[in-house]
Protein backbone atom coordinates (compact mmCIF):
# COMPACT_ATOMS: atom_id res chain seq x y z
CA UNK A 1 0.00 0.00 0.00
CA UNK A 2 1.24 3.48 -0.48
CA UNK A 3 1.75 6.10 1.81
CA UNK A 4 0.20 8.82 -0.38
CA UNK A 5 -2.54 10.73 0.65
CA UNK A 6 -5.55 12.82 -0.83
CA UNK A 7 -5.08 16.41 -0.38
CA UNK A 8 -8.02 17.88 -2.25
CA UNK A 9 -10.11 20.03 -0.10
CA UNK A 10 -14.04 19.19 0.58
CA UNK A 11 -16.63 20.24 -1.67
CA UNK A 12 -20.24 20.29 -1.59
CA UNK A 13 -20.91 17.09 -3.74
CA UNK A 14 -19.12 13.82 -4.97
CA UNK A 15 -19.28 11.30 -7.52
CA UNK A 16 -22.07 9.54 -5.93
CA UNK A 17 -24.51 12.69 -5.97
CA UNK A 18 -23.28 13.33 -10.19
CA UNK A 19 -23.21 9.40 -10.87
CA UNK A 20 -26.96 9.53 -10.07
CA UNK A 21 -27.80 12.53 -11.71
CA UNK A 22 -25.99 11.11 -14.86
CA UNK A 23 -27.87 7.88 -14.41
CA UNK A 24 -31.02 9.51 -14.61
CA UNK A 25 -30.30 11.81 -17.59
CA UNK A 26 -28.23 8.73 -19.18
CA UNK A 27 -29.19 7.66 -22.70
CA UNK A 28 -29.18 3.97 -22.79
CA UNK A 29 -30.44 3.10 -26.52
CA UNK A 30 -28.66 2.98 -29.03
CA UNK A 31 -29.24 5.26 -32.24
CA UNK A 32 -29.72 2.33 -35.82
CA UNK A 33 -31.17 3.12 -38.75
CA UNK A 34 -32.00 7.11 -37.59
CA UNK A 35 -34.48 5.89 -35.18
CA UNK A 36 -32.93 5.21 -31.00
CA UNK A 37 -33.46 1.69 -30.18
CA UNK A 38 -33.51 -1.27 -27.49
CA UNK A 39 -30.96 -4.27 -28.29
CA UNK A 40 -33.19 -6.42 -30.38
CA UNK A 41 -32.93 -8.98 -27.57
CA UNK A 42 -33.86 -6.22 -24.54
CA UNK A 43 -30.09 -7.04 -23.22
CA UNK A 44 -28.57 -4.24 -21.48
CA UNK A 45 -24.89 -4.14 -19.54
CA UNK A 46 -23.76 -1.81 -16.65
CA UNK A 47 -22.06 1.21 -16.96
CA UNK A 48 -19.99 1.24 -13.38
CA UNK A 49 -18.02 4.21 -11.86
CA UNK A 50 -14.76 4.10 -11.46
CA UNK A 51 -14.73 6.20 -8.62
CA UNK A 52 -17.10 4.34 -6.45
CA UNK A 53 -17.69 1.39 -8.07
CA UNK A 54 -21.53 1.72 -8.02
CA UNK A 55 -23.45 0.71 -11.13
CA UNK A 56 -24.49 3.94 -12.64
CA UNK A 57 -27.10 2.62 -14.74
CA UNK A 58 -27.18 0.47 -17.96
CA UNK A 59 -26.90 1.01 -21.98
CA UNK A 60 -28.42 -1.26 -24.31
CA UNK A 61 -26.17 -4.56 -25.22
CA UNK A 62 -26.04 -5.00 -28.82
CA UNK A 63 -26.60 -8.72 -29.98
CA UNK A 64 -25.13 -9.37 -33.45
CA UNK A 65 -28.26 -8.80 -35.39
CA UNK A 66 -28.27 -5.56 -34.32
CA UNK A 67 -24.56 -4.58 -35.45
CA UNK A 68 -26.52 -6.45 -39.09
CA UNK A 69 -28.83 -3.74 -38.85
CA UNK A 70 -26.54 -0.83 -38.37
CA UNK A 71 -23.96 -2.00 -41.20
CA UNK A 72 -27.10 -2.08 -43.26
CA UNK A 73 -28.33 0.68 -42.49
CA UNK A 74 -24.99 2.63 -43.26
CA UNK A 75 -24.32 0.92 -46.26
CA UNK A 76 -27.94 1.83 -47.79
CA UNK A 77 -27.56 5.81 -46.68
CA UNK A 78 -24.00 5.92 -48.07
CA UNK A 79 -25.44 4.25 -51.21
CA UNK A 80 -28.72 5.25 -52.14
CA UNK A 81 -28.96 8.94 -50.61
CA UNK A 82 -27.00 12.07 -51.62
CA UNK A 83 -25.10 12.46 -48.35
CA UNK A 84 -22.25 11.64 -50.40
CA UNK A 85 -22.57 14.16 -53.05
CA UNK A 86 -24.19 16.95 -50.98
CA UNK A 87 -21.62 18.86 -49.10
CA UNK A 88 -24.36 22.02 -48.65
CA UNK A 89 -26.43 19.36 -46.74
CA UNK A 90 -22.91 17.69 -44.44
CA UNK A 91 -21.81 21.32 -43.48
CA UNK A 92 -25.62 22.39 -42.45
CA UNK A 93 -25.95 18.80 -39.93
CA UNK A 94 -22.62 19.63 -38.42
CA UNK A 95 -23.27 23.23 -37.36
CA UNK A 96 -26.46 21.71 -35.90
CA UNK A 97 -24.56 18.65 -34.13
CA UNK A 98 -22.20 21.37 -32.94
CA UNK A 99 -25.42 23.91 -31.70
CA UNK A 100 -26.76 20.67 -29.93
CA UNK A 101 -23.58 19.97 -28.59
CA UNK A 102 -23.15 23.17 -27.02
CA UNK A 103 -26.43 23.20 -25.55
CA UNK A 104 -25.85 20.22 -23.80
CA UNK A 105 -22.35 20.94 -22.87
CA UNK A 106 -22.47 21.23 -19.06
CA UNK A 107 -24.71 17.74 -18.88
CA UNK A 108 -21.97 16.18 -21.17
CA UNK A 109 -19.22 17.53 -18.52
CA UNK A 110 -20.95 15.72 -15.35
CA UNK A 111 -21.63 12.39 -17.40
CA UNK A 112 -18.37 12.12 -18.31
CA UNK A 113 -16.73 12.77 -15.08
CA UNK A 114 -19.60 10.48 -13.77
CA UNK A 115 -18.87 7.27 -16.26
CA UNK A 116 -14.89 7.61 -17.37
CA UNK A 117 -13.91 9.03 -13.38
CA UNK A 118 -11.43 11.69 -15.06
CA UNK A 119 -11.02 14.54 -12.90
CA UNK A 120 -13.42 17.64 -13.66
CA UNK A 121 -10.53 20.11 -14.23
CA UNK A 122 -9.21 17.34 -17.29
CA UNK A 123 -12.62 18.29 -19.19
CA UNK A 124 -11.75 22.11 -19.11
CA UNK A 125 -9.38 20.98 -21.68
CA UNK A 126 -8.98 17.95 -23.90
CA UNK A 127 -11.54 15.89 -22.58
CA UNK A 128 -14.23 18.24 -23.49
CA UNK A 129 -13.81 21.82 -24.04
CA UNK A 130 -10.97 21.98 -26.41
CA UNK A 131 -12.25 19.44 -28.71
CA UNK A 132 -15.71 20.51 -28.48
CA UNK A 133 -14.62 23.96 -29.66
CA UNK A 134 -12.81 22.41 -32.83
CA UNK A 135 -13.11 18.95 -33.86
CA UNK A 136 -16.76 19.60 -35.89
CA UNK A 137 -15.75 22.99 -36.67
CA UNK A 138 -12.87 22.42 -38.10
CA UNK A 139 -13.64 19.74 -40.93
CA UNK A 140 -17.02 21.52 -41.37
CA UNK A 141 -14.68 24.47 -42.70
CA UNK A 142 -12.94 22.52 -45.13
CA UNK A 143 -15.89 21.33 -46.53
CA UNK A 144 -15.52 24.72 -48.56
CA UNK A 145 -12.02 25.10 -49.14
CA UNK A 146 -10.77 21.63 -49.82
CA UNK A 147 -9.12 21.04 -53.26
CA UNK A 148 -11.70 18.24 -53.92
CA UNK A 149 -10.81 18.12 -57.51
CA UNK A 150 -7.36 19.30 -59.39
CA UNK A 151 -6.34 19.58 -62.96
CA UNK A 152 -3.55 17.54 -64.78
CA UNK A 153 -2.50 18.90 -68.22
CA UNK A 154 -0.51 16.82 -70.46
CA UNK A 155 0.38 13.24 -71.57
CA UNK A 156 -1.98 12.52 -74.52
CA UNK A 157 -1.10 10.30 -77.52
CA UNK A 158 -0.44 11.32 -81.32
CA UNK A 159 -0.20 14.66 -80.55
CA UNK A 160 -3.79 14.73 -78.56
CA UNK A 161 -4.70 16.52 -75.58
CA UNK A 162 -5.42 14.45 -73.01
CA UNK A 163 -7.03 15.93 -70.00
CA UNK A 164 -7.07 14.56 -66.31
CA UNK A 165 -9.00 15.28 -62.94
CA UNK A 166 -8.02 13.60 -60.24
CA UNK A 167 -11.74 13.41 -57.90
CA UNK A 168 -11.47 12.88 -53.96
CA UNK A 169 -14.54 10.76 -53.04
CA UNK A 170 -15.26 9.47 -49.38
CA UNK A 171 -14.09 6.31 -48.95
CA UNK A 172 -17.84 4.62 -48.00
CA UNK A 173 -18.72 3.02 -44.85
CA UNK A 174 -16.81 4.00 -42.01
CA UNK A 175 -16.58 2.07 -38.52
CA UNK A 176 -15.29 4.41 -35.58
CA UNK A 177 -14.18 2.75 -32.78
CA UNK A 178 -13.02 4.55 -29.63
CA UNK A 179 -11.48 4.42 -26.33
CA UNK A 180 -12.63 5.00 -22.56
CA UNK A 181 -9.58 7.37 -21.53
CA UNK A 182 -10.81 10.21 -23.54
CA UNK A 183 -13.85 9.01 -25.53
CA UNK A 184 -15.88 12.35 -26.36
CA UNK A 185 -12.89 14.12 -27.82
CA UNK A 186 -11.91 10.38 -29.66
CA UNK A 187 -15.14 10.53 -31.24
CA UNK A 188 -15.87 13.78 -32.26
CA UNK A 189 -12.49 13.81 -33.77
CA UNK A 190 -13.44 10.70 -36.10
CA UNK A 191 -16.64 12.15 -36.86
CA UNK A 192 -16.06 15.31 -37.77
CA UNK A 193 -14.03 14.50 -40.77
CA UNK A 194 -15.82 11.29 -41.79
CA UNK A 195 -18.97 13.06 -41.92
CA UNK A 196 -17.26 16.27 -43.69
CA UNK A 197 -15.87 14.16 -46.47
CA UNK A 198 -19.70 12.32 -46.99
CA UNK A 199 -19.09 9.05 -45.25
CA UNK A 200 -21.79 7.39 -43.76
CA UNK A 201 -20.31 5.88 -40.05
CA UNK A 202 -21.40 3.04 -37.69
CA UNK A 203 -19.94 4.39 -34.22
CA UNK A 204 -18.73 1.52 -31.82
CA UNK A 205 -18.09 3.21 -28.06
CA UNK A 206 -15.94 1.67 -25.27
CA UNK A 207 -18.41 -0.68 -23.01
CA UNK A 208 -16.70 1.11 -19.96
CA UNK A 209 -18.35 4.82 -21.31
CA UNK A 210 -21.19 4.53 -23.50
CA UNK A 211 -23.33 7.60 -22.16
CA UNK A 212 -21.35 10.30 -23.82
CA UNK A 213 -21.61 8.43 -27.20
CA UNK A 214 -25.30 7.18 -26.61
CA UNK A 215 -26.41 11.14 -26.04
CA UNK A 216 -24.90 12.12 -29.04
CA UNK A 217 -26.53 9.29 -30.91
CA UNK A 218 -30.36 10.94 -29.54
CA UNK A 219 -28.80 14.73 -30.25
CA UNK A 220 -28.05 13.33 -33.99
CA UNK A 221 -31.67 11.57 -33.82
CA UNK A 222 -33.37 14.95 -32.62
CA UNK A 223 -31.77 17.60 -33.31
CA UNK A 224 -29.94 17.42 -36.89
CA UNK A 225 -31.17 17.23 -40.45
CA UNK A 226 -28.41 14.11 -40.90
CA UNK A 227 -30.51 11.55 -42.79
CA UNK A 228 -31.39 8.07 -41.17
CA UNK A 229 -28.35 5.48 -41.02
CA UNK A 230 -25.59 8.18 -42.27
CA UNK A 231 -24.77 7.77 -38.00
CA UNK A 232 -24.98 4.70 -36.25
CA UNK A 233 -24.44 4.49 -32.39
CA UNK A 234 -24.07 0.42 -31.20
CA UNK A 235 -23.07 -0.20 -27.43
CA UNK A 236 -22.20 -3.67 -26.57
CA UNK A 237 -19.90 -5.16 -23.88
CA UNK A 238 -19.38 -8.13 -26.96
CA UNK A 239 -15.66 -8.58 -28.86
CA UNK A 240 -17.42 -10.70 -30.87
CA UNK A 241 -20.14 -7.97 -31.96
CA UNK A 242 -17.57 -5.39 -31.95
CA UNK A 243 -15.52 -7.52 -34.31
CA UNK A 244 -18.20 -7.84 -37.28
CA UNK A 245 -16.81 -4.21 -37.73
CA UNK A 246 -13.40 -5.60 -39.07
CA UNK A 247 -14.96 -8.57 -41.02
CA UNK A 248 -18.10 -7.43 -42.86
CA UNK A 249 -17.33 -6.78 -46.33
CA UNK A 250 -19.80 -3.55 -46.46
CA UNK A 251 -17.45 -1.59 -44.00
CA UNK A 252 -14.86 0.18 -45.78
CA UNK A 253 -12.79 1.70 -43.13
CA UNK A 254 -12.18 1.16 -39.60
CA UNK A 255 -11.29 4.07 -37.53
CA UNK A 256 -9.94 2.76 -34.52
CA UNK A 257 -8.27 4.47 -31.06
CA UNK A 258 -7.38 1.99 -28.58
CA UNK A 259 -4.27 -0.89 -27.46
CA UNK A 260 -2.08 -2.00 -29.73
CA UNK A 261 -2.86 -5.29 -29.22
CA UNK A 262 -6.46 -4.67 -30.77
CA UNK A 263 -5.01 -2.69 -33.54
CA UNK A 264 -2.95 -5.56 -34.60
CA UNK A 265 -6.25 -7.60 -34.49
CA UNK A 266 -8.08 -5.52 -36.61
CA UNK A 267 -5.71 -5.32 -39.32
CA UNK A 268 -5.57 -9.09 -39.38
CA UNK A 269 -8.81 -9.17 -39.47
CA UNK A 270 -9.76 -6.52 -42.28
CA UNK A 271 -7.24 -7.94 -44.73
CA UNK A 272 -9.62 -10.30 -46.81
CA UNK A 273 -11.67 -7.64 -47.47
CA UNK A 274 -8.60 -5.24 -47.65
CA UNK A 275 -10.19 -2.96 -45.16
CA UNK A 276 -8.64 0.71 -44.85
CA UNK A 277 -7.10 1.38 -41.67
CA UNK A 278 -6.89 4.26 -39.41
CA UNK A 279 -4.95 3.12 -36.16
CA UNK A 280 -3.70 5.26 -33.70
CA UNK A 281 -2.72 3.57 -31.03
CA UNK A 282 -0.31 2.93 -28.05
CA UNK A 283 2.38 4.89 -26.66
CA UNK A 284 5.54 4.89 -24.50
CA UNK A 285 6.62 8.45 -24.82
CA UNK A 286 9.84 10.31 -23.40
CA UNK A 287 10.34 13.23 -22.10
CA UNK A 288 14.25 14.27 -22.52
CA UNK A 289 15.72 16.17 -19.73
CA UNK A 290 18.90 18.17 -21.06
CA UNK A 291 21.95 18.92 -19.15
CA UNK A 292 21.47 22.54 -19.78
CA UNK A 293 17.64 22.29 -18.88
CA UNK A 294 15.88 24.64 -16.84
CA UNK A 295 15.89 22.31 -13.49
CA UNK A 296 12.15 23.77 -12.78
CA UNK A 297 10.82 22.60 -15.58
CA UNK A 298 11.60 19.13 -14.35
CA UNK A 299 8.84 18.56 -12.08
CA UNK A 300 5.75 19.78 -13.95
CA UNK A 301 6.54 17.86 -16.75
CA UNK A 302 6.69 14.42 -14.35
CA UNK A 303 3.42 15.50 -12.87
CA UNK A 304 1.63 15.75 -16.05
CA UNK A 305 2.00 11.99 -16.37
CA UNK A 306 -0.14 11.99 -13.67
CA UNK A 307 -2.96 13.91 -15.29
CA UNK A 308 -6.18 11.48 -15.52
CA UNK A 309 -4.37 9.00 -13.43
CA UNK A 310 -2.03 8.40 -16.53
CA UNK A 311 -4.50 7.34 -18.87
CA UNK A 312 -3.33 9.40 -22.13
CA UNK A 313 -1.56 7.39 -25.04
CA UNK A 314 0.58 10.13 -25.52
CA UNK A 315 1.72 10.88 -21.99
CA UNK A 316 5.58 11.00 -21.34
CA UNK A 317 5.78 8.30 -19.25
CA UNK A 318 8.96 7.95 -19.39
CA UNK A 319 11.31 10.77 -18.12
CA UNK A 320 14.87 10.50 -19.24
CA UNK A 321 17.71 12.99 -17.26
CA UNK A 322 20.73 13.86 -17.85
CA UNK A 323 23.19 12.23 -15.20
CA UNK A 324 24.54 15.53 -13.82
CA UNK A 325 20.52 15.96 -13.45
CA UNK A 326 19.16 12.55 -12.54
CA UNK A 327 19.77 11.93 -8.67
CA UNK A 328 18.27 15.74 -7.90
CA UNK A 329 15.72 15.37 -10.43
CA UNK A 330 14.53 12.16 -8.83
CA UNK A 331 14.31 13.65 -5.29
CA UNK A 332 12.18 16.08 -6.62
CA UNK A 333 9.85 14.13 -8.46
CA UNK A 334 9.95 11.73 -5.56
CA UNK A 335 8.73 14.58 -3.14
CA UNK A 336 6.24 15.98 -5.72
CA UNK A 337 4.56 13.46 -6.30
CA UNK A 338 3.76 12.24 -2.60
CA UNK A 339 1.46 15.44 -2.70
CA UNK A 340 -0.19 14.79 -6.31
CA UNK A 341 -3.89 15.69 -5.52
CA UNK A 342 -5.74 12.23 -5.17
CA UNK A 343 -9.22 11.85 -4.70
CA UNK A 344 -12.61 12.43 -6.28
CA UNK A 345 -13.19 13.68 -9.49
CA UNK A 346 -15.96 15.95 -8.83
CA UNK A 347 -13.47 18.20 -6.61
CA UNK A 348 -11.65 20.56 -9.02
CA UNK A 349 -8.66 20.44 -7.21
CA UNK A 350 -7.74 16.81 -7.90
CA UNK A 351 -5.54 15.63 -10.52
CA UNK A 352 -5.26 12.03 -9.95
CA UNK A 353 -8.52 10.17 -10.55
CA UNK A 354 -9.66 6.66 -10.75
CA UNK A 355 -7.98 4.11 -13.76
CA UNK A 356 -11.20 3.15 -15.45
CA UNK A 357 -11.63 -0.63 -14.23
CA UNK A 358 -10.80 -2.98 -11.81
CA UNK A 359 -9.25 -4.97 -14.40
CA UNK A 360 -7.21 -1.85 -15.22
CA UNK A 361 -6.24 -1.41 -11.52
CA UNK A 362 -5.03 -4.98 -11.76
CA UNK A 363 -3.39 -4.35 -14.66
CA UNK A 364 -0.96 -1.20 -13.47
CA UNK A 365 -0.24 -3.43 -10.29
CA UNK A 366 0.86 -6.35 -12.09
CA UNK A 367 3.63 -4.46 -13.85
CA UNK A 368 4.61 -3.00 -10.50
CA UNK A 369 5.12 -6.22 -9.04
CA UNK A 370 6.94 -7.18 -12.16
CA UNK A 371 9.35 -4.62 -11.94
CA UNK A 372 10.28 -5.19 -8.70
CA UNK A 373 11.24 -8.42 -9.50
CA UNK A 374 12.97 -7.09 -11.90
CA UNK A 375 15.33 -4.97 -9.69
CA UNK A 376 13.74 -1.78 -10.09
CA UNK A 377 13.33 0.71 -6.64
CA UNK A 378 10.13 2.53 -6.13
CA UNK A 379 10.18 5.74 -4.88
CA UNK A 380 6.94 6.34 -4.09
CA UNK A 381 3.79 4.77 -4.73
CA UNK A 382 3.48 1.36 -5.88
CA UNK A 383 -0.25 0.27 -4.93
CA UNK A 384 -3.73 1.27 -4.06
CA UNK A 385 -4.09 4.34 -2.51
CA UNK A 386 -5.09 4.97 1.24
CA UNK A 387 -6.48 7.66 3.51
CA UNK A 388 -9.71 7.99 0.67
CA UNK A 389 -13.36 8.79 1.95
CA UNK A 390 -15.47 5.46 2.36
CA UNK A 391 -17.43 6.97 -0.72
CA UNK A 392 -14.43 6.08 -2.89
CA UNK A 393 -13.28 2.76 -1.05
CA UNK A 394 -14.60 0.92 -3.88
CA UNK A 395 -12.91 3.08 -6.80
CA UNK A 396 -10.15 2.00 -8.83
CA UNK A 397 -7.22 4.13 -7.51
CA UNK A 398 -3.39 3.49 -8.06
CA UNK A 399 -1.20 5.75 -6.23
CA UNK A 400 1.05 7.86 -8.19
CA UNK A 401 4.36 5.77 -8.76
CA UNK A 402 7.96 6.51 -9.80
CA UNK A 403 9.85 3.97 -10.52
CA UNK A 404 13.94 3.55 -11.41
CA UNK A 405 16.92 1.62 -11.02
CA UNK A 406 16.18 -0.08 -14.08
CA UNK A 407 17.40 -0.25 -17.72
CA UNK A 408 15.54 1.15 -20.84
CA UNK A 409 15.04 -2.27 -21.91
CA UNK A 410 12.85 -3.37 -18.70
CA UNK A 411 9.54 -4.22 -19.31
CA UNK A 412 7.78 -0.87 -16.94
CA UNK A 413 10.51 1.15 -19.33
CA UNK A 414 8.92 -0.68 -22.58
CA UNK A 415 4.90 -1.46 -22.19
CA UNK A 416 2.72 0.82 -22.35
CA UNK A 417 1.15 0.91 -18.61
CA UNK A 418 -1.73 3.26 -18.82
CA UNK A 419 -1.71 4.29 -15.03
CA UNK A 420 0.37 7.15 -13.08
CA UNK A 421 3.22 5.91 -13.16
CA UNK A 422 7.05 7.65 -14.62
CA UNK A 423 9.88 5.73 -15.03
CA UNK A 424 13.15 7.36 -14.46
CA UNK A 425 16.03 7.02 -16.70
CA UNK A 426 19.79 8.78 -16.75
CA UNK A 427 21.51 9.76 -19.93
CA UNK A 428 25.02 10.83 -20.59
CA UNK A 429 25.14 12.92 -24.17
CA UNK A 430 22.29 13.92 -26.32
CA UNK A 431 22.86 10.93 -28.51
CA UNK A 432 22.15 8.35 -25.90
CA UNK A 433 19.18 10.08 -24.97
CA UNK A 434 18.00 10.20 -28.70
CA UNK A 435 18.84 6.29 -28.83
CA UNK A 436 17.16 5.27 -25.46
CA UNK A 437 13.91 7.80 -26.87
CA UNK A 438 13.82 5.62 -29.77
CA UNK A 439 14.55 2.31 -28.20
CA UNK A 440 10.71 1.71 -28.18
CA UNK A 441 8.38 -0.04 -30.03
CA UNK A 442 6.28 2.71 -30.11
CA UNK A 443 6.46 6.53 -31.58
CA UNK A 444 3.53 8.26 -30.56
CA UNK A 445 4.70 11.56 -29.04
CA UNK A 446 7.48 13.04 -27.07
CA UNK A 447 9.23 16.19 -25.32
CA UNK A 448 12.44 17.69 -24.97
CA UNK A 449 13.82 20.77 -22.21
CA UNK A 450 17.03 22.75 -22.99
CA UNK A 451 17.94 26.67 -22.96
CA UNK A 452 18.73 26.20 -26.34
CA UNK A 453 15.79 25.71 -28.77
CA UNK A 454 18.00 24.96 -31.49
CA UNK A 455 19.53 21.72 -29.79
CA UNK A 456 15.99 21.19 -28.42
CA UNK A 457 14.70 21.05 -32.59
CA UNK A 458 17.64 18.87 -33.23
CA UNK A 459 16.37 16.42 -30.30
CA UNK A 460 13.25 16.87 -31.68
CA UNK A 461 13.93 16.15 -35.60
CA UNK A 462 16.03 12.76 -34.79
CA UNK A 463 13.15 10.70 -32.12
CA UNK A 464 11.00 8.75 -34.14
CA UNK A 465 7.21 9.94 -33.13
CA UNK A 466 4.41 11.61 -35.06
CA UNK A 467 4.08 14.14 -32.37
CA UNK A 468 7.35 16.01 -30.42
CA UNK A 469 7.02 18.41 -27.75
CA UNK A 470 10.36 21.32 -27.14
CA UNK A 471 10.60 23.38 -24.22
CA UNK A 472 6.55 23.05 -23.43
CA UNK A 473 5.16 23.08 -26.73
CA UNK A 474 1.84 21.80 -27.21
CA UNK A 475 1.01 20.20 -30.70
CA UNK A 476 -3.26 19.32 -29.83
CA UNK A 477 -5.01 20.75 -32.32
CA UNK A 478 -7.78 20.21 -34.38
CA UNK A 479 -5.55 21.85 -37.19
CA UNK A 480 -2.65 18.87 -36.28
CA UNK A 481 -1.99 15.69 -37.37
CA UNK A 482 -1.83 13.35 -34.62
CA UNK A 483 -0.63 10.01 -34.72
CA UNK A 484 2.16 7.37 -34.38
CA UNK A 485 5.17 5.88 -35.78
CA UNK A 486 6.08 2.03 -35.91
CA UNK A 487 3.43 0.09 -33.22
CA UNK A 488 2.12 3.61 -32.51
CA UNK A 489 -0.53 3.43 -35.26
CA UNK A 490 -0.91 3.89 -39.44
CA UNK A 491 -2.51 7.13 -40.68
CA UNK A 492 -2.92 10.53 -38.75
CA UNK A 493 -5.78 12.14 -37.11
CA UNK A 494 -6.95 15.97 -37.29
CA UNK A 495 -5.66 18.15 -39.78
CA UNK A 496 -5.66 18.21 -43.45
CA UNK A 497 -4.01 14.53 -42.93
CA UNK A 498 -6.83 13.01 -41.39
CA UNK A 499 -9.17 14.44 -43.34
CA UNK A 500 -8.08 12.71 -46.05
CA UNK A 501 -7.26 9.97 -43.96
CA UNK A 502 -11.44 9.13 -45.10
CA UNK A 503 -11.06 10.19 -48.69
CA UNK A 504 -10.41 7.65 -51.57
CA UNK A 505 -8.32 9.14 -55.17
CA UNK A 506 -9.46 8.58 -58.39
CA UNK A 507 -8.30 9.48 -61.35
CA UNK A 508 -10.12 10.45 -64.53
CA UNK A 509 -8.90 11.23 -68.03
CA UNK A 510 -10.87 11.74 -70.69
CA UNK A 511 -8.95 12.44 -74.46
CA UNK A 512 -9.43 16.06 -76.53
CA UNK A 513 -10.40 15.54 -79.99
CA UNK A 514 -8.81 17.41 -82.59
CA UNK A 515 -11.16 19.47 -84.55
CA UNK A 516 -11.14 18.59 -88.51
Amino acid sequence: MSDAVTETGPTSETSIDIGRRAGARAERRMLIAGALVDAASGAEFDNVSPATGEVLGTAAAAGAVDMERAIDAARSAFDTTDWSTNPTLRRRCLEQLQAALESEKELLREELVAETGCPVMTTQSAQLDWPLAESLRYPARLIDSFEWERLLDGGGLFGERNIRVVVKEPVGVVAAITPSNFPIEVILNKLGPALATGNTVILKPDPHTPWNATRLGRLIAERTDIPPGVVNVVTTPSNDVAGQLGTDPRVDLVSFTGSTTVGKLLMRQGADTMKRMFLELGGKSAAIVLDDANPAVIVPTAIGVCVHAGQACAATSRMLVHRSLYEQAVADITLAYQHVPVGDPVDPATLVGPVVSAAQKDRVLRALDGALRDGAEITVGGGSVDGLPEHLMHGHFVAPTVVTGVPSSAAIAQQEIFGPVLVVLPFDDDDEAVRIANDSAFGLAGAVMSRSEERGMQIARRVRTGAFGVNGGMFYGADAPFGGYKSSGVGRQCGIEGFGQYLETKTIARRERRRS
